[in-house]
């Protein structure tokens, strides 16, 4: 169906991430321990995950198979919880796509299936974030491509610098520039998928040259970028 996607998704090491999608997974298998929101989570078998664009995800120890719903959703109201445990009552819709998606189900069930995960995900609330640092996010990725000093955050946000750094790293896990790195990332591989060379792309997203672009490309991903945009080029088997 246009705008959604369905796959399974297999992990078993460290890894971070900046989401630039709306999904909704469910732990088949293993288990996966993660930091996200300034909270410390566990998911296993069951465990239904939601993610936004600009969540950050710090898995720590993960051995896990999820399947994973990626929806194209107006923004919700609210930033919704990371985790709804397996016997949650609020998780009823989102386990009902899951399984519709498993059993093959025809057209008019999932796009059924699919709404009502969809109105189940804008009203699942979250905490709230601090103001400060919520507003520190919305300019880090309204401005990621451009370079921002700590002063100017610091100044945006009215905190000093040492206690920016400090909320910050306790909410999302991450340091500032961390995650500006991860949002650069996630914007390179966006710029790939649809087809930009890679050396066209380090200036777009905000990296002196093609070598920094790479570094940081090849730490995250795990590829290089030209190696990425060649295997999404490439016709699948």
């Amino acid at each position: 169906m246009p705008g959604v996607r369905a796959f399974r998704w297999s992990c078993d090491e460290p890894y971070t991430s900046v989401k630039t999608f709306y999904a909704v997974a469910r732990v088949e298998r293993g288990f996966t321990e993660y930091s996200a929101a300034g909270q410390r989570w566990r998911a296993t078998p069951r465990t239904i995950v939601l993610k936004q664009p600009g969540d950050v995800c710090l898995a720590t120890r993960t051995a896990t198979t999820m399947q994973v719903v990626v929806l194209q959703l107006d923004a919700p109201r609210v930033r919704v919880t990371p985790q709804l445990a397996a016997n949650d009552e609020r998780g009823a819709a989102f386990h009902r796509v899951h399984d519709v998606i498993a059993q093959g189900a025809e057209r008019l069930d999932l796009e059924v299936a699919l709404a009502e995960a969809a109105a189940a995900f804008a009203s699942v609330a979250a905490p709230p974030t601090p103001h400060p640092i919520r507003r520190a996010l919305e300019l880090l990725r309204a401005r990621f491509a451009e370079p921002v000093t700590l002063d100017e955050l610091a100044a945006e946000v009215g905190l000093d610098k040492f206690h920016l750094c400090h909320a910050f790293r306790a909410q999302l896990g991450i340091p500032p520039y961390a995650y500006v790195i991860q949002l650069r990332i996630a914007r390179a591989k966006a710029l790939l998928a649809a087809g930009a060379k890679p050396s066209d792309v380090a200036g777009q997203v905000g990296f002196y040259d093609q070598s920094q672009l790479s570094r940081h490309f090849r730490r995250i991903v795990g590829v290089t970028p030209g190696r990425y945009s060649s295997g999404r080029s490439a016709p699948r088997r």
